[in-house]
């Protein structure tokens, strides 16, 4: 199992952290050990001082793919979750500054806290999906389906054609304006629609 991500897909984020509008999707890799699942607590740690929250819908691939055509893209995801795509703003400036990948930004332990998976029947538009983050009983972040660059199925399309999708797959699909710096003791809530799927702590 692995976690493809795709970076700045929604305007506003993009243009909060100062970042061109990219001419292709930007793909990056989470390893199976970011994931956090059941509400685990979110353990922050020593090699970082400015941690920051992406919410973002998450979807399951259910069958193996590659070089997918949009059009047929939605028969290869059968669930939409919510994530926490945990990024070490720090460690990323300092990589960015030189030209170099942020792998270790993006991928350490414990960046990917998922929700359950809540089937497609439960989404009678797949364009127009709202969520949001609160930090401690407060909205940090919203966001709807529509406002993506890039949508499911056009993402899929992208990244199939250069890495095969297989069966227990995650995507993470972008994050919406809002992300911040997490403490200890903060407490994040997640939401899709009025569904809470995610409540852990930052410890």
């Amino acid at each position: 199992m692995k976690i493809l991500a795709i970076g700045r897909n929604y305007a506003e984020h993009i243009a909060e952290l100062k970042n061109e509008v990219p001419d292709e999707p930007v793909i990056f890799f989470k390893p199976d050990t970011a994931i956090l699942r059941n509400n685990e607590p979110f353990y922050f740690p020593d090699y970082s001082q400015d941690i920051h929250h992406e919410v973002e819908l998450i979807l399951r691939i259910s069958k193996e793919g590659k070089n997918i055509g949009a059009k047929f893209a939605s028969k290869y995801y059968d669930a939409i979750g919510l994530g926490i795509d945990f990024t070490a703003r720090d460690l990323q400036a300092k990589a960015k500054s030189k030209g170099l990948p942020w792998t270790l930004a993006k991928g350490f332990n414990g960046s990917a806290p998922i929700s359950e998976f809540l089937p497609l029947t439960d989404f009678p538009d797949l364009k127009n999906i709202n969520f949001k983050l609160l930090v401690n009983g407060e909205e940090k972040q919203k966001g709807n389906s529509s406002m993506m660059l890039n949508s499911f199925d056009d993402m899929l399309a992208y990244m199939s054609r250069f890495i095969t999708l297989k069966t227990g797959d995650i995507i993470f699909t972008g994050t919406p304006a809002g992300v911040g710096p997490v403490k200890i003791g903060d407490r994040l809530e997640g939401f899709i629609e009025d569904k809470k799927l995610l409540d852990f702590e930052v410890k």
